[in-house]
């Protein structure tokens, strides 16, 4: 079984749904500490512009895990939110055919951060064909930092192969996996090169981006398939 571990980011970029689609269990890391200005309560879109963040407003103390991390009850900001979105894509070529599912997942009753994130992550999942099974690391038990979190989460799930973000060279203790019996790979993305509403194109936006451009042809793009990729590898 390949497992690949990764906190749950807000509509992710597409090097996240490249990682996913190679395992056979994706581990959402929701017991580590919420990252204030990243990746977990925002993304990247493109406009006519250039890029916007599209941002869900949270409620968190210095020490919240991600698990934990509350929505705020901020007036309007998923209108706000929806607005950017349709305003940016309203002319892409599937728009039509994914608004009301992407509508949907915003829109559920969820109050936590991570919960939000999920329900989107389904949504892009079952657009991109992704099927690997989602587990929480929460419910795991797993304990430790860093490398040491990550080995003990896949011994606890009993992973035959960890497929590591490229990063993951820097932290992880490759001999300790070994003796452990679990084989690490490590993921190398060139970030494909495909048609944008507007020009010139912008790499590391939210999947919606390529979802809303090139729809069912979008996981054959996130793979490379019929389409020029960037040269440097993306983290």
């Amino acid at each position: 079984m390949i497992v690949t571990i990764h906190q749950p980011e807000h509509l992710p970029w597409l090097g996240f749904f490249h990682k996913a689609s190679q395992a056979d269990c994706i581990v959402i890391l929701d017991n580590v500490q919420f990252r204030k200005n990243y990746f977990q309560n925002r993304n990247k879109i493109r406009t006519q512009d250039g890029w916007q963040w599209i941002t869900v407003p949270v409620i968190r103390s210095l020490d919240t895990l991600i698990r934990d991390v509350a929505i705020s009850d901020e007036p309007r900001w998923k209108e706000k939110w929806w607005n950017a979105v349709y305003l940016s894509y309203k002319r892409g070529k599937f728009f039509d055919r994914y608004e009301n599912e992407l509508r949907e997942a915003l829109d559920t009753s969820a109050v936590n951060l991570c919960a939000l994130n999920v329900s989107l992550l389904r949504f892009a999942f079952k657009v991109l064909g992704i099927n690997a099974r989602m587990v929480f690391a929460s419910e795991l038990g797993a304990e430790g930092k860093s490398g040491e979190l990550i080995l003990d989460i896949c011994k606890k799930i009993k992973a035959d192969s960890y497929f590591s973000g490229i990063s993951g060279r820097e932290y992880l203790d490759l001999d300790a996996f070994k003796n452990a019996g679990i084989n690490v790979s490590f993921q190398e993305f060139h970030h494909p090169i495909y048609s944008q509403l507007h020009a010139p194109f912008l790499p590391c936006m939210s999947v919606a981006d390529l979802i809303f451009n090139h729809g069912p042809q979008s996981m054959k793009i996130i793979n490379g398939e019929g389409v020029e990729v960037m040269a440097e590898l993306f983290l």
